[in-house]
């Protein structure tokens, strides 16, 4: 599903197979971030629609697509991914996103350096417009079917990944490579942190939403305890 937020009057086109995918647990708000042409519409409407052009109008504002993650057996997770304008005249709109986001990718483009120089100021700006909520972030390459071209090594974005203590994922929205792993590893790591305790739903704040059938989260290892637990009250041998 997308909508268009940058008019006064949205216009949206609704998926059928999404507007049937009602039930879900959670809901996690998810913003695409980086400088314009990186192509973080190309790798929603990839991941959301499985579509790619080689020929995409820039964002103007923000746009909305949505896709489900079963991320566990009996949890499934709706995704609200919003995708930001990179130019600099739509940065007030743009902001006003980021609080109530929970997640977000920082995407550059691995052929055009200016881009990956950028990644540090978006992820400052967006980290101090986000508290006190928590943010998690993964760092892709984008373009990863360009490597003729490619002018920023896999070691020094993987360095980049490590300074700022996220994850390093190359993609390409074109050839379909690593787009649904690097949406699968974000949302992944926000529910782990949900099971932690160190995410939480809060009125006010829309980055997580319950839905009508969410389940109660426990650590990994309180779940193993518990499983055990069960185990053993139910035998009687």
């Amino acid at each position: 599903m997308r909508t268009c937020l940058h008019s006064e009057q949205p216009v949206m086109i609704i998926d059928v197979s999404h507007a049937m995918d009602i039930l879900w647990q959670y809901q996690f708000r998810i913003i695409l971030l980086g400088d314009s042409t990186v192509g973080k519409s190309s790798l929603l409407k990839r991941f959301t629609d499985g579509i790619y052009s080689d020929v995409a109008d820039p964002t103007v504002g923000v746009d909305f697509y949505a896709r489900s993650l079963d991320i566990e057996p009996g949890v499934k997770i709706k995704l609200q991914l919003w995708d930001t304008a990179g130019q600099e005249r739509f940065r007030s709109i743009t902001t006003s996103y980021y609080r109530n986001s929970v997640g977000g990718l920082l995407v550059f483009d691995l052929t055009n350096r200016k881009t990956f120089d950028h990644v540090r100021e978006w992820h400052k700006e967006v980290s101090e417009h986000i508290l006190p909520h928590h943010m998690v972030y993964i760092l892709i390459g984008h373009k990863s079917d360009l490597n003729k071209d490619r002018k920023v090594s896999r070691d020094e974005a993987e360095q980049l990944a490590a300074d700022l203590g996220i994850r390093y994922v190359e993609t390409s929205a074109k050839c379909n490579s690593n787009v649904d792993r690097a949406f699968e590893l974000l949302t992944k790591d926000i529910y782990e942190l949900m099971k932690m305790g160190e995410i939480v739903t809060r009125d006010g704040w829309d980055g997580v939403k319950s839905g009508l059938t969410a389940k109660v989260l426990y650590p990994a290892e309180d779940e193993e305890e518990l499983a055990t637990a069960t185990a053993e009250k139910g035998c009687h041998c």
